[in-house]
């Protein structure tokens, strides 16, 4: 691996910036409250479950007792600034994650021993590694477990394509963990309640484990360096340093993935996880690397989260990747020019004013309006098209509700705060809907939208009332019929006449609507049969069924005309009298939107999957390994439209909150018997009518 550099030198400078990941409820929050207490920026370590913590600190996020927003909170450590943003850890909330990551110089991945988050655990490891995060895993809670930690690795180890690297192993005293040895160090700790550990002598019953674990970790170090492996197969004891360089080259390198051990919740191995991070972690030049950023040029940040404020307006929370930003220096993104006015670091949701940021800080910058979540900004005016096109994919909504406000009043001011909430959540999509005159809003699942629906109204004062959104059923015609179309009136001055006859007949599914002509001897004029084919377009909008009508063919075979009274407003009428006639003749049928979905789980909840399709009036199209995933699988399914609701709840509740679904619009198909007679009935407000089914 070529020449050893100590690790003291190897050491990153800069302000750093760390993410805090994993899956739901192993302790990420609890493990930054322990940070920034062990970093001595609060005096005592707080508790999430009491609502004392610097993470969690919204309103929601406390009434909740989860993560729902990623929180940000920078402090200093043996003279170095590091930034730690909490990711939430509830699928539902993951996409906080996209715009975060890649500006990330490392990640910290929580985790526990516990078979059924694996799934979670892969769906955040898998990030990171297509992201190129160098990242260590902490195992939390191990004062609250018997499992032996080498076997963690080998519960942990297939959510991981990276190889997992033990770092610690615990002391054991009556089946508690009381401390740990680490390998690398070759050195004994025992744990303090919210305390740096005491150094120990290595227990003696211990030693034997300590050599096996520690010649393990060399050994996999030594997969990626010849000289070390040298070492080992001639039984020398390799130098400290070097085993420190390449434990730092190889996880920068992406080649492993460290596993360390303790207790966040009892602050318990945190010092020398934020030693580990200290040395070994990579800075922003390295971040930079990875983004292919060029190395000169003007300042520049990406913009990790929107945040609206009550009395600070608009904050924009970025992390500086090039250069040095100040209060009052002019940025431009793709979407315009702004002036940064003011600059505050972040405590949670505690602001201090600073008058610069220096390269790779993280800083809320003041009432850049023309900025979005995942935008690049770039100070000077001198914007590199390249550099700017930085924001991550939204994801694809699962779950819908439609809204109405419950005070009319209110109207305006829904659709300003949503977009309000839009800009800070790009993942939420609010749309008024014509057709359906229902106003919807598309999430990531139930919790999503619930949240978004208290804040719009703790925020901004606007109460709504939730319903299920409506389903854009359509009709069609079976039979083929011939109607005389005919619009005669008389007032005074000239009159109105219109008289067509319509052959209408059913097309192919998804072939849409066709006219045309087979008038012989000029019956009806040339210049009306634009007006007859509008005329047959209005009387489609709303069928005897009570809905738009689809796959129709009108063809206009004969009528007559007056040469004083006739008119393209009379042929309208007529042609829209007729075919009104024809398709209430030609037996009408309901068609329902069915959607093709992609289900991805965990492959021991197949079958479960399997059932909630079947339970929802769906079809298997077809099922197996989901490619490049072990442990799960994919199933293809069409499924109705108006049987996707709750799906993503129950998929989830189905597989430890893991499973999702990718839907698209497929074709529509034929609803028969009492189902359509319910749903007729229930559209136009009255009995079912007996045409249908």
């Amino acid at each position: 691996m070529g020449e050893s550099t100590s690790s003291h030198e190897a050491r990153a400078r800069g302000p750093r910036l760390i993410a805090l990941a994993g899956p739901f409820q192993c302790g990420k929050t609890t493990l930054l409250e322990a940070i920034v207490a062990h970093a001595g920026a609060i005096p005592r370590q707080g508790a999430v479950g009491d609502g004392s913590s610097v993470g969690d600190a919204s309103a929601e996020a406390r009434a909740h007792k989860m993560s729902v927003e990623a929180n940000v909170a920078s402090v200093d450590f043996m003279g170095d600034r590091y930034t730690f943003v909490d990711l939430p850890g509830s699928v539902e909330f993951s996409h906080e994650a996209r715009n975060v990551l890649p500006a990330v110089d490392a990640a910290v991945v929580v985790c526990e021993v516990d078979e059924r988050k694996v799934p979670a655990l892969q769906l955040t490891l898998r990030q990171l590694e297509e992201l190129g995060v160098p990242h260590f895993l902490f195992l939390n809670k191990i004062d609250a477990t018997t499992i032996d930690v080498r076997h963690a690795l080998t519960v942990l180890q297939p959510a991981s394509r990276t190889p997992l690297l033990l770092r610690q192993i615990p002391i054991w005293n009556n089946g508690v963990a009381v401390g740990f040895i680490d390998l690398a160090l070759e050195r004994a700790y025992v744990y303090r309640e919210h305390a740096p550990s005491e150094v120990v002598e290595i227990p003696k019953g211990e030693a034997a484990t300590e050599r096996e674990a520690r010649y393990s970790m060399l050994e996999r170090l030594a997969d990626y360096d010849d000289a070390l492996m040298e070492e080992l197969i001639s039984d020398i004891e390799p130098p400290r340093d070097q085993v420190f360089d390449d434990l730092t080259k190889e996880l920068r390198a992406g080649l492993v993935a460290p596993l360390f051990i303790g207790s966040a919740e009892r602050g318990a191995g945190v010092t020398r996880l934020l030693k580990a991070l200290r040395h070994e972690a990579p800075g922003v030049a390295d971040t930079r690397a990875r983004l292919a950023l060029k190395e000169g040029g003007p300042p520049l940040a990406r913009v990790l989260r929107t945040v609206h404020t009550p009395h600070g307006g608009k904050l924009s929370i970025a992390r500086v990747l090039r250069g040095a930003l100040a209060d009052g220096q002019t940025v431009v993104s793709t979407h315009g020019e702004d002036r940064i006015s003011g600059l505050s670091r972040l405590l949670g949701p505690n602001l201090t004013k600073v008058s610069e940021a220096k390269e790779g800080d993280v800083v809320a910058l003041g009432r850049l309006e023309h900025v979005q979540t995942g935008d690049t900004v770039v100070a000077d005016g001198r914007a590199d098209g390249a550099a700017l096109e930085t924001r991550a994919p939204v994801p694809d909504p699962v779950h819908a509700i439609a809204l109405a406000v419950k005070d009319r009043k209110d109207e305006m001011r829904l659709a300003a705060a949503m977009a309000k909430l839009v800009e800070e959540d790009p993942s939420l999509v609010f749309v008024h809907d014509q057709e359906m005159s229902q106003i919807k809003l598309y999430g990531q699942g139930e919790m999503h939208l619930r949240v978004a629906l208290e804040r719009l109204q703790s925020r901004f004062g606007v109460a709504v009332e939730v319903t299920k959104p409506s389903v854009a059923y359509r009709e069609t015609i079976r039979h083929k019929v011939t109607v005389r179309g005919r619009h005669k009136k008389q007032s005074g001055g000239h009159g109105q006449f219109g008289d067509v006859v319509l052959e209408v007949a059913p097309r192919g599914r998804g072939e849409g609507f066709a006219f045309s002509e087979r008038v012989h001897g000029g019956a009806v004029p040339k210049q009306y049969f634009s007006s007859v084919e509008a005329g047959c377009q209005d009387a489609m909008t709303h069928g005897p069924l009570g809905f738009p009508v689809v796959d129709v063919e009108a063809v206009l075979t004969d009528g007559s005309y007056h040469t004083v009274d006739s008119s393209d407003m009379a042929f309208r009428t007529a042609a829209r009298i007729g075919m009104s006639e024809a398709l209430g003749k030609a037996e009408p049928i309901l068609l329902e939107p069915v959607l093709a979905v992609n289900i991805f789980v965990p492959s021991d909840a197949m079958s479960r999957a399997t059932g909630l399709v079947s339970g929802r009036r769906g079809q298997i199209m077809g099922f197996g390994p989901r490619e490049g995933w072990e442990g799960w699988d994919r199933l293809e399914a069409l499924i109705p439209e108006a049987e996707m609701d709750n799906l993503i709840v129950e998929l989830r509740s189905a597989t430890a909150g893991s499973g999702f679904f990718q839907a698209r619009f497929d074709h529509l198909a034929e609803v028969v018997g009492k189902q359509a007679r319910d749903i007729v009935a229930a559209h136009a407000g009255h009995p079912a009518r007996a045409a249908v089914g």
